[in-house]
C-alpha cells in the first residue's frame, strides 16, 4: 500500500497558468503534453529527429539512436558544430546579426554587450588564438574565469574548434584547480587576472600560478586582464596576454564539423558525494538536449530578455545560457558578483533595468529574497516577469508562494526543475504553459525521458510510495563517461538498477503524475521505521520567521536507528537561544509528528555550499559523526566556512 504522503505534498493544490501565458507557450495544454510525451516514449527517434531538424548540420546522420544504456550514441556519423548553431546561424541572418546576444553588468556597475555579429567575430579570433598555441581538436583546456563576456567567447571558441573545455569555478583553491588540471590532462589554462565579489578583488592569476607550481601538463596560460589595475605577474614563454593575442588574430575561422558524440566539455562534480568526478558530455548531444530543455521548459523565445544568475562554473550556465539560450537566439544577461550586493535589492534592480521577463536562479537565492520581505520588492517594477525557474535543490513552498506574489502581478509561472551534472539538463520540470504548478514539485518528465520510481529491487512502486528515481532510456545530454575512469562511470550509475540510469535521488510521484524529489538517497532518514525526507523537515524549519536556511541530516542512534539533527542559520533579528531551539523542535513535531523531532539543533553562521548553492550535507554528517570533514572539500564555495562551522558548533 502507498505510504501517507507528507502534508507539503498531499496539501499542494494545482495552480493553472493564465490563459494569456498559455497563448504564448510552445505547449499550451496538459492534454497536448500528455499526448506528445507518450508519443516521444513510443517513438523517441521521431522526437529527437524533429529537434535535430531545427538545428544546422554539416552532414546529417542516417541513424538517430544507436545502442542503449550505458553505451549509446545519437546521430552517429552526422556532422554538427555547437558554436555554429549558437552564434553563426544568428550572426548570418539579417534580422538577428545586430541583435544583442549578451548583456554584461558587473558588481561595480560597469556595463557592456555583444551583438551576435560581434560575438561571432570575437569567437573566431580566439579560436585562432587557440590554434596559434598549438591546440587542436580533442585537446583539453581548463578555464578559470568569472561571468564575463570574454569567458563566453573562450568557451564558444573551444566548441568551434573541437577543443574540450573544463570550467573551474573562479573561487576554487589552488589545490582544487591543480587537481582538475591534472585529472583532465589540460594542455592550457585560460584565466582572468582577477574577479570582483562583494566589493573585493579576487586575484585569480595568483591561484593559477600556485596551482601550476607543481607538475602539470600545462604548456600555456592565457591571461585576460579583467581587472585593469591589478598587478599580474606573467611567466615568460608560458603566459600570454589575451588582449594582445586577440589584436593580432584573424576573424576568419570556419566552424569544425564534428560527430555529435565527440566529447565537447568536461565538468567535475562539486563534491556533494565524495571525490569529484570528471563528467564527460558529448558536444553535439549536449546541444540537442539543452536546446530542447531550454525551448520547452523555459518557453524561451527570441524576443525574450533572459537572466540565469548561475556562475559559469556551474553547469546550469552551460545548459541554459551558453548553449541552450544562444542556440535559441535570445538576449541573455550576464552578471559578475553577488546578487544581493551592494544592496539587497540588486537582483530586483537589474530585472527592472534590463526588463528581464524570464529569470532562472537557485532556491537559495529565492529564499534570500523571501527573508528580505515584500516591502523591498515593492520598490521595483517586476510586473513584466512572466516566468521564474529554479534548480539545484527543492524549492520550499514558502519561497515558492512568496516569489509568485511579488513577480508578474501574482500571475508569474514558476518552474521548479530537477536535473544533475550527469544529466546535462533537467529531465523533470513543468512545461510552463501546459502543466499546472504545485509549490515544491519538480513537475513532470520531459519528452523522450522515461522516468520511474523503484524499490530496492529495481521494481516500480505505485504513486504515493517513495523510492529511488531512475531513468530507463538514453537521451542526448546524458553524461557519456567519467574522464579516465569508465568503470567508475558504470558502477556509479548503471549497476544498481540494470538497464537504467540510477540518479541517487529519492522521489515520490503523486496521483496527478507530479514528481517530488525528496533529496539524495542518503538524505532520507529512517527513524524507528519512519522514512522522513530531509526536505520535509527543512521546509518546516524554514517556515519559521527566524530561520533563513536549514539542513537536516541523520545521526546514528542505537535505539532508533537514526535521529535527525538540524543545522540552522538565523535571521539577524533573532538570537540563538535555547528557547528558540525548543520552539523550532516543537514546530517540526506539530508539522510532521513527534518521531521527526530533531535530536539537536545547531545554530550556525553559514552552511557549507557548492557554488551552485547546494548545501553539502555530506560534510554536515561527517562533522556530527566524527567531529571533522574527512572527504573532499574542493567543491566548497568558501573554504573558510568549515572552520567557522566547527567554531559555531563548539559555541
Amino acid at each position: 500500500m502507498p505510504t501517507e504522503l507528507p502534508p507539503f505534498i498531499s496539501n499542494s493544490l494545482p495552480i493553472h497558468p493564465s490563459d494569456a501565458y498559455r497563448n504564448t507557450s510552445f505547449i499550451s495544454s496538459e492534454a497536448e503534453y500528455a499526448a506528445r510525451y507518450q508519443q516521444s516514449l513510443e517513438h523517441p527517434e521521431a522526437f529527437w529527429s524533429d529537434i535535430a531538424a531545427e538545428l544546422r548540420w554539416f552532414h546529417p546522420a542516417n541513424t538517430v539512436i544507436q545502442g542503449a544504456l550505458p553505451d549509446f550514441a545519437f546521430f552517429p556519423g552526422g556532422k554538427i558544430n555547437v558554436c555554429d548553431n549558437c552564434v553563426d546561424r544568428h550572426a548570418e541572418h539579417p534580422n538577428t546579426r545586430n541583435k544583442v546576444a549578451l548583456f554584461f553588468e558587473g558588481e561595480r556597475g560597469e556595463r557592456s554587450s555583444l551583438t551576435y555579429a560581434q560575438l561571432h567575430r570575437e569567437v573566431c579570433k580566439f579560436a585562432n588564438v587557440l590554434q596559434s598555441l598549438g591546440l587542436r581538436s580533442g585537446d583539453v583546456v581548463s578555464v578559470y574565469m568569472p561571468n564575463s563576456l570574454e569567458t563566453y567567447v573562450v568557451l564558444l571558441a573551444c566548441l568551434r574548434s573541437g577543443i574540450i573545455y573544463n570550467t573551474v569555478f573562479a573561487g576554487f583553491s589552488a589545490e582544487a584547480l591543480h587537481e582538475r588540471v591534472v585529472a583532465s590532462g589540460a594542455k592550457a589554462v585560460i584565466c582572468a587576472n582577477g574577479s570582483y565579489r562583494r566589493g573585493k578583488i579576487i586575484a585569480l592569476k595568483e591561484t593559477v600560478d600556485a596551482a601550476l607550481a607543481r607538475d602539470t601538463q600545462v604548456e600555456h596560460v592565457v591571461v585576460c586582464h579583467h581587472v585593469p589595475d591589478l598587478d599580474t605577474p606573467m611567466t615568460p614563454v608560458r603566459d600570454v596576454d589575451y588582449g594582445e593575442q586577440m589584436e593580432r588574430a584573424s576573424a576568419d575561422f570556419p566552424a569544425l564539423p564534428l560527430d555529435p558524440n565527440d566529447p565537447g566539455l568536461l565538468i567535475f562534480t562539486s563534491g556533494t558525494s565524495g571525490k569529484p568526478k570528471g563528467i564527460v558530455h558529448a558536444g553535439g548531444g549536449f546541444l540537442l538536449g539543452t536546446y530542447a530543455y531550454t525551448k520547452y521548459q523555459l518557453d524561451l523565445h527570441a524576443e525574450d530578455v533572459y537572466w540565469n544568475t548561475a556562475d559559469i562554473g556551474w553547469l546550469t550556465s552551460h545548459i541554459f545560457v551558453l548553449v541552450g539560450g544562444l542556440a535559441l537566439g535570445t538576449t541573455t544577461l550576464l552578471y559578475e558578483g553577488a546578487i544581493d550586493y551592494p544592496h539587497p535589492g540588486r537582483l530586483y534592480e537589474m530585472v527592472e533595468r534590463y526588463q528581464v521577463n524570464k529569470l532562472f536562479s537557485a532556491p537559495t537565492a529565492y529564499r534570500m529574497l523571501l527573508k528580505h520581505g515584500s516591502r523591498l520588492a515593492q520598490q521595483y517594477d517586476l510586473s513584466h516577469v512572466t516566468l521564474l525557474a529554479s534548480v539545484g535543490e527543492p524549492l520550499n513552498p514558502e519561497a515558492w508562494n512568496f516569489m509568485r506574489s511579488i513577480f508578474g502581478d501574482g500571475k508569474v509561472v514558476i518552474n521548479n526543475t530537477w536535473g544533475q551534472t550527469e544529466t546535462g539538463g533537467t529531465p523533470l520540470a513543468s512545461l510552463p504553459g501546459a502543466v499546472s504548478m504545485k509549490p515544491g514539485s519538480c513537475g513532470v518528465p520531459f519528452f523522450g525521458h522515461h522516468l520511474d520510481i523503484v524499490d530496492g529491487d529495481g521494481q516500480p512502486v505505485p504513486a504515493g510510495t517513495p523510492g529511488y528515481l531512475v531513468i530507463r532510456n538514453a537521451f542526448p545530454s546524458l553524461a557519456r563517461d567519467i574522464f579516465g575512469d569508465h568503470n567508475r562511470y558504470l558502477s556509479s550509475y548503471f549497476r544498481q538498477v540494470p538497464g537504467a540510469y540510477f540518479t541517487g535521488d529519492s522521489a515520490v510521484r503523486d496521483a496527478d503524475g507530479h514528481y517530488w524529489v525528496l533529496g539524495r538517497v542518503d538524505d532520507v532518514i529512517n527513524v524507528s521505521g519512519h522514512r522522513i525526507s530531509t526536505m520535509e523537515m527543512e521546509s518546516s524549519l524554514i517556515a519559521h520567521p527566524a530561520v533563513v536556511e536549514a539542513a537536516v541530516v541523520g545521526q546514528p542512534d542505537d535505539i532508533r536507528g537514526q535521529v535527525p539533527v538540524a543545522f540552522v542559520t538565523l535571521d539577524a533579528r533573532f538570537a540563538a537561544e535555547e528557547a528558540l531551539s525548543k520552539e523550532l523542535m516543537a514546530k517540526v513535531v506539530s508539522d510532521i509528528g513527534s518521531f521527526a523531532r530533531p535530536a539537536s539543533i545547531h545554530f550556525v553562521s553559514a552552511m557549507p555550499k557548492t557554488r551552485s548553492g547546494k548545501i553539502i550535507r555530506r560534510m554536515l554528517r561527517e562533522i556530527i559523526q566524527t567531529g571533522e570533514v574527512r572527504g573532499d572539500v574542493t567543491g566548497l564555495e568558501d573554504s573558510d566556512i568549515l572552520d567557522q562551522l566547527l567554531d559555531d558548533m563548539r559555541g
